[in-house]
């Protein structure tokens, strides 16, 4: 989403610059997979719940998790690891070629 020329202009001259959210922490071409690889296998574990109507306690119960564990899982939180996020999608049901379609 672009900022309005005007505004921009006025924030540029007062020294600052519009970047990327991988300038501006300085990540690796790699990093930056790794994150959206992540993010989007966090998105398909929502798309997936909700696609099975399931609640997220459902869920969760069937992943042997707890509810909260999920709902960071569906949020992309960086403390949940991408073997938890792999699991929980193959125990709903997606296969090995469908993951490998989501990044």
């Amino acid at each position: 989403m672009n900022m309005k020329l005007e505004k921009k202009r006025r924030l540029e001259a007062a020294g600052w610059k519009e970047t990327t959210v991988k300038e501006f922490l300085n990540l690796s071409d790699a990093d930056a997979q790794y994150i959206e690889a992540k993010l989007a296998l966090s998105r398909r574990l929502r798309e997936l719940r909700e696609e099975r109507h399931l609640t997220q306690t459902k869920a969760a119960s069937l992943l042997k998790t707890s509810q909260s564990r999920l709902a960071r899982m569906e949020a992309g939180d960086p403390s949940v690891s991408l073997d938890l996020l792999v699991r929980g999608l193959f125990t709903l049901g997606a296969t090995w070629k469908e993951l490998g379609k989501t990044t």
